[in-house]
């Protein structure tokens, strides 16, 4: 399992920020050939730039995975939070103590972004059984 945190430099102007996460998130795609990609929807934020900055960075995660050949999945905060923690409005403490439980490690993920992402996998990984069988029957 890898675990980490992409990060550019705030002082790049946004254009070159989004090309420098492309390459990353390339080179990391290319590095281990994920067969789904899960990202988090974005619901809403208080701070529209945040929310414009996200959205951003969420699409070129997308279009690089469905380039790369991977399945990209959404699900809002409040799904993963309910798939995690049990209860769509748990904090972001209960959120990283229960990733700590669900992979059996006595240190919280550092960034604390790190244990949001794994989050984000844990959700998919409960969704998917559902995901795949849905699937099938509408197919037949």
């Amino acid at each position: 399992m890898a675990v980490g945190v992409l990060r550019t430099s705030p002082a790049l102007p946004t254009p070159e920020r989004l090309a420098e996460l492309q390459g990353d998130l390339r080179a990391v795609i290319q590095e281990h050939h994920p067969s789904v990609v899960a990202i988090e929807r974005v619901l809403f934020q208080v701070n529209v730039r945040t929310a414009i900055a996200t959205a951003q960075a969420a699409g070129i995660a997308m279009a690089e995975a469905v380039a790369a050949g991977a399945l990209v999945v959404e699900y809002s905060p409040n799904q993963v939070k309910q798939a995690i923690a049990g209860v769509g409005g748990a904090s972001k403490d209960q959120m990283e103590r229960m990733v700590q439980v669900l992979l059996g490690i006595s240190q919280p993920l550092r960034p604390v972004d790190a244990a949001d992402a794994v989050a984000l996998a844990l959700c998919h990984l409960a969704h998917a059984p559902m995901r795949t069988a849905v699937a099938r029957a509408v197919a037949r």
